[in-house]
């Protein structure tokens, strides 16, 4: 079992940065990607950002070079740091991790989202 925390959402003007955390706790060697998510109202939920356990990382077209995701193993923690935001960018932004156990097979996390608002 993996807890996910998210914070660091919030109200920003276009052309704005945030920066969202995810805390994860529980079984944390089982994790094999961390990613964001997002959900826009009336939109299905999307994928955002990426990282692998080796440290590569994915991104949506739509937020290549201007959305970061990192990570902080000693602090168990996975940021999102969201630089030139836009309006297109309001979501709710969940943390997912995926995790496998030789018994359990694969496994998915969620937090319970973090709203950002990016006023125009």
């Amino acid at each position: 079992q993996v807890q996910l925390v998210e914070s660091g959402g919030g109200l920003v003007q276009a052309g704005g940065s945030l920066r969202l955390s995810c805390l994860a706790s529980g079984s944390i060697s089982s994790i094999n990607t961390m990613s964001w998510y997002r959900e826009a109202p009336g939109k299905q939920r999307e994928l955002v950002a990426t990282i692998m356990r080796g440290g590569s990382t994915n991104y949506a077209d739509s937020v290549k070079g201007r959305f970061t995701i990192s990570r902080d193993n000693a602090k168990n923690t996975v940021y999102l740091q969201m630089n030139s935001l836009k309006p297109e960018d309001t979501a709710v932004y969940y943390c997912n991790a995926q995790t496998y156990g030789s018994i359990t097979g694969i496994a998915h996390y969620w937090g319970q989202g973090t709203q950002v608002t990016v006023s125009s």
